[in-house]
């Protein structure tokens, strides 16, 4: 980009707003005139059943957007949820439009809603072919990449800011299942994870256990 691009996005990237953890960005239903962009914490996307059930469908971290299109539609069909403490920017859905008038911006746009498709189809071949053991290591390496490619990683570690139901609802799992899954890989010496610190012992064999391929990510641009 740019650097009257950059100037541009850096405006638009103000002021943050400070959302505690477990707090509702915007819900099913609701009608969608701004576009969130996360830029501390974790959040996520999520849908509840009958008997209050939640199925998280994305992790979404620093320099993710909250679905940058949902402003165009008339309500919301999900929910957007903090799962810790997050920093966010609201951006008005004026100031999308003029942003995606800049072609190097729309083209990170695009590039963006392309890489949360992406990442969508892997957390179904997750949950409908791998084994539990190997969908938590899936996602861990998926995290690893993503919050490297925003400089948060440091020597193959880093903060995992949120609960195991959290994972569960992820993966699909229990909460029980979930621990024990966690218990292995760290039996395996592939991870710890202590006081929400999450450390990779050994990421190449973690990636071949969980069949982890970045290529869905699209980060070699």
């Amino acid at each position: 980009m740019s650097q009257d691009d950059k100037e541009l996005l850096e405006r638009h990237s103000r002021p943050l707003r400070e959302i505690p953890a477990k707090q509702d960005i915007i819900r099913e239903g609701d009608t969608p005139d701004d576009v969130f962009l996360i830029l501390s914490g974790f959040a996520c996307r999520y849908k509840l059943i009958e008997g209050g059930k939640r199925q998280i469908m994305a992790f979404l971290v620093p320099g993710d957007f909250c679905d940058f299109q949902v402003f165009i539609l008339k309500q919301m069909d999900h929910n957007i949820g903090t799962l810790s403490r997050c920093q966010v920017v609201r951006i008005k859905r004026d100031a999308i439009l003029s942003l995606t008038e800049r072609p190097a911006i729309a083209r990170a746009f695009w590039w963006a809603s392309l890489v949360d498709a992406g990442i969508l189809r892997e957390w179904l071949v997750n949950i409908g072919q791998r084994t539990a053991e190997t969908r938590i290591g899936h996602l861990l390496c998926e995290l690893l990449v993503r919050l490297e490619a925003v400089g948060l990683v440091k020597d193959n570690s880093y903060s995992l800011p949120i609960s195991q139901n959290d994972l569960a609802d992820a993966m699909g799992v229990t909460v029980v299942h979930t621990n024990r899954m966690l218990m292995a890989l760290r039996d395996q010496n592939l991870i710890d994870l202590e006081d929400r610190e999450l450390v990779v012992r050994d990421v190449a064999k973690l990636k071949a256990l969980s069949g982890f391929n970045p290529n869905y990510l699209h980060l070699d641009r």
